[in-house]
């Protein structure tokens, strides 16, 4: 038996979930909190959290640390969403959770929301072989995910969350007028199109997350298949009946919170614009959120059923399909990432690295020439912004960061505390990366020319010294043609070198000149 907790702080409300788990399938809930501290109202205006709502929100912590410790929890994850994720002050509230409540707080980009409601949705609806929609309704942005067979197809975080729309378009008090009801529609269609992906995207079932979600699940109910939802149709006329009322109205009238009252609108109309988008008639209800994917996560783990390795499938589908939009050659960048994962099994007693390292290494490999759709000459500098600024779901921003770090090391400079990306990092994870990218180059080098003429690399470690063997693919090149590659390979050891302390050495390629390290 063992006992977790999640903490959600939110855009509009901050929440702790206290869960009791005798095995993955049998888990209780044994407390659960809710603070009204609405951190972005200021956010959304001035880009700044408010000093009382730190301090509102810093209390909560407090309080949500006492239910922890009462309830004996053995583990916990805290995450901040969309507020603190642009506030500029967010390390003020970050440091002040750690240092007076206790609570080490994790600011998580909107693919790693995304993800982990996709982790809660999994445990209670059965996605397999659907075409499915997930809606995450957030205080400050809305989390899209297309799955195909539960695998996540593509995912957007799109800034149209309720609580920033409520300041951005709405009264406090008031009726919504036609004017900002038209400005509000046109802003929520204006955002959803940059989800390219829901473009005839036909799902099979849509489904909400969210407070919101659940209050007007509990306004119009309709059965599902995948058990409560929503009747669109009914939804639309909640959302205009709601929309003719001020808020106090709305909290007599439907039994509301006040905190509920006001962003209630926004997400009627959110939900509605969605759903008409991808013409669905009804949207599934599952009563989950982030906080349910986070104590899912943790339970699974601590009971070794999580799939790491289907999970490391999915982030794999898509960083190939990343690749073919920037036109990768998909064989050369596959064949690189098994030779890159071969030299990463066989240099184990060398570097030390564990099976996430690995996974990094292989996606690194996978994507390491998307850059050239930008150019050649930098490519690998491309490939780093590329990866970036790309939404790979399941990767944290600190793993997103080394697999494009390994990949922009590839060819060319070494890593250098004077290059900002690598800078960053810190000096574990600047290791990880030096481990990594050795190893990628040599990979890489050992398929110069894209056409596959080394099937594998033998790798025989003895004193001070790395030797490689490569063996030639019989289909693509004779013993005799692999000159270039190998003292390509010999010349892109440097790296390898300087980690491990070892001279490097490819057979074949004696009279080459040694590697420039040890030169």
């Amino acid at each position: 038996m063992a006992r977790f907790a999640a903490i959600d702080v939110g855009s509009n409300a901050m929440r702790l979930r206290v869960v009791e788990a005798l095995s993955p399938d049998q888990v209780r809930e044994v407390a659960a909190e809710r603070a009204p501290v609405r951190l972005g109202h200021d956010v959304f205006l001035t880009g700044r959290l408010a000093p009382s709502a730190v301090l509102e929100a810093v209390d909560a912590l407090k309080a949500f640390r006492d239910v922890m410790k009462e309830a004996g929890v053995d583990g916990y994850r805290a995450v901040a969403t969309s507020a603190v994720r642009e506030a500029q002050n967010a390390a003020l509230l970050v440091e002040r959770a750690e240092r007076e409540a206790g609570i080490k707080l994790d600011v998580i980009e909107g693919v790693e929301e995304a993800r982990l409601v996709l982790v809660a949705v999994r445990h209670a609806i059965d996605l397999k072989g659907r075409r499915a929609l997930l809606v995450d309704i957030g205080g400050g942005s809305v989390e899209l995910t297309l799955l195909t067979d539960q695998a996540p197809h593509a995912s957007v975080s799109l800034p149209m969350g309720t609580v920033r729309l409520h300041e951005a378009f709405l009264d406090l008090d008031v009726a919504v007028s036609a004017e900002r009801r038209a400005l509000l529609v046109e802003y929520i269609e204006r955002s959803l199109s940059e989800a390219e992906f829901l473009r005839g995207s036909k799902p099979d079932v849509v489904v909400a997350t969210g407070g919101n979600a659940e209050a007007i699940a509990s306004l119009c109910p309709f059965a599902t298949d995948d058990g409560n939802g929503i009747d669109v149709a009914a939804m639309r006329s909640l959302r205009d009946e709601m929309a003719a009322l001020a808020p106090k109205a709305r909290r007599e009238r439907y039994g509301l919170r006040g905190d509920r009252a006001d962003v209630i609108v926004p997400a009627l109309f959110v939900l509605s614009t969605v759903a008409d988008a991808v013409g669905a008639a009804s949207v599934a209800t599952p009563g989950v959120g982030l906080k349910d994917g986070i104590l899912a996560e943790l339970v699974d783990r601590a009971f070794r059923v999580w799939d790491v390795p289907g999970e490391a499938a999915e982030v794999e589908a898509q960083a190939l399909a990343l690749g073919r939009k920037y036109r990768f050659d998909e064989a050369h960048a596959r064949h690189v990432a098994a030779m890159a994962l071969s030299l990463f099994d066989q240099c184990a007693d060398l570097h030390h690295l564990g099976p996430d390292d690995r996974a990094l290494l292989k996606l690194a490999a996978l994507l390491h020439d998307a850059g050239d759709f930008v150019g050649f000459d930098a490519h690998h500098k491309h490939t780093y912004y590329i990866i970036t600024h790309s939404d790979l779901m399941g990767l944290t921003p600190e793993q997103k960061e080394v697999v494009a770090n390994v990949a922009r090391y590839h060819r060319k400079s070494l890593p250098d505390l004077s290059h900002p990306g690598y800078r960053k990092l810190d000096r574990r994870l600047r290791t990880v990366v030096r481990k990594l990218a050795a190893l990628l180059r040599v990979a890489d080098a050992f398929d110069r020319e894209h056409q596959g003429k080394v099937l594998d690399v033998a790798v025989r470690i003895t004193p001070g010294r790395i030797s490689l063997r490569a063996t030639p693919n019989p289909a693509a090149a004779g013993e005799s043609d692999l000159a270039l590659e190998r003292w390509t390979a010999l010349r892109k050891a440097d790296l390898m070198e300087d980690v491990f302390g070892c001279e490097v050495k490819v057979d074949g390629a004696e009279g080459m000149g040694p590697s420039k390290s040890f030169q």
